[in-house]
């Protein structure tokens, strides 16, 4: 039986009972997520990432590491991004079981648990709170920790933000979200001036929708199919594009760009019959940086 208190241990800590295996990837994960069930309450926070599937990721992560000559290695540290703590803590983990922090790509948005695209005017201010806090407060948390750990390590960095297409347009029915991804490529372009001098580099990729198997849940196979048909190339954008372009900008290929916001949308911020936010919904967008 795990002590419940490792949950708040330092990461140095929980580093050394990895190495030592006192402590398995699977254990901590139970363990972050109990934290995080007993502490939503009380931070008002939305988990994205289901408890099964974490575990499942982290065990098979862990019998990958096992078997392996390789001397790389992944490790999954569940955490509560509304809380400070915890993503210095995430961080720290980070830098300590990797040697150091070059690069942060920060995939964080959603709509919350509950919530849907709506009206403009039926947003009350529980809803502006949540969303702005699941898609910007968030990523600034994460951006603050990674810029600072690269800070302190005096090296050359770069930190990614993904954002969405839906800042490139319109949006109507969902606005709230619109407007905290929008925020998101501003803050880049401060950042960028920011930590430039310090060798930091900061950008922005927006893509367009991306079939995940969230929007696969939520969409109707005709919204995806007028999707499809309102871009200019006629088809949504690839997991393995939005990689390559997020290794392209994270990349020394990309050392003189810098507080840029890129768009990969399949050509959709050309169109002028997307369908509406609002229409071929089957259930609420949640845990999906879709647009």
């Amino acid at each position: 039986m795990i002590d419940e208190e490792l949950a708040f241990a330092p990461a140095t800590e929980l580093l050394q009972l990895l190495r030592d295996r006192a402590i398995s990837p699977v254990e901590i994960n139970t363990l972050y997520f109990a934290r995080i069930e007993r502490l939503n309450p009380q931070l008002r926070a939305f988990l994205a990432l289901t408890r099964e599937r974490a575990e499942a990721v982290a065990a098979e992560i862990n019998a990958e590491v096992g078997t392996s000559s390789s001397s790389g290695r992944a490790v999954a540290v569940p955490a509560d991004c509304r809380d400070d703590a915890a993503v210095d803590s995430l961080v720290t983990t980070t830098v300590n079981h990797l040697g150091g922090l070059d690069l942060a790509v920060n995939n964080v948005g959603m709509l919350p648990p509950g919530r849907r695209p709506q009206p403009f005017v039926a947003n009350r201010a529980d809803d502006w709170r949540d969303i702005v806090d699941q898609n910007l407060v968030v990523a600034a948390l994460c951006g603050r920790a990674e810029a600072e750990a690269m800070l302190e390590a005096g090296t050359n960095g770069s930190i990614l933000f993904v954002t969405s297409g839906e800042t490139t347009r319109p949006a109507p029915y969902n606005a709230v979200y619109a407007a905290a991804k929008a925020a998101i490529n501003h803050l880049v372009t401060t950042m960028a001036v920011e930590l430039g001098p310090n060798g930091i580099r900061v950008n922005a990729m927006a893509p367009g929708t991306t079939l995940t198997e969230t929007v696969a849940l939520a969409f109707t196979e005709e919204r995806v199919a007028a999707l499809v048909a309102s871009t200019p190339l006629r088809r949504m954008v690839e997991h393995d594009e939005l990689a390559r372009l997020a290794v392209f900008l994270t990349s020394d290929l990309a050392r003189c760009i810098t507080g840029q916001f890129v768009l990969a949308d399949a050509g959709a911020f050309l169109s002028r019959s997307r369908p509406a936010n609002d229409e071929g919904l089957v259930n609420p967008l949640v845990g999906s940086n879709a647009s």
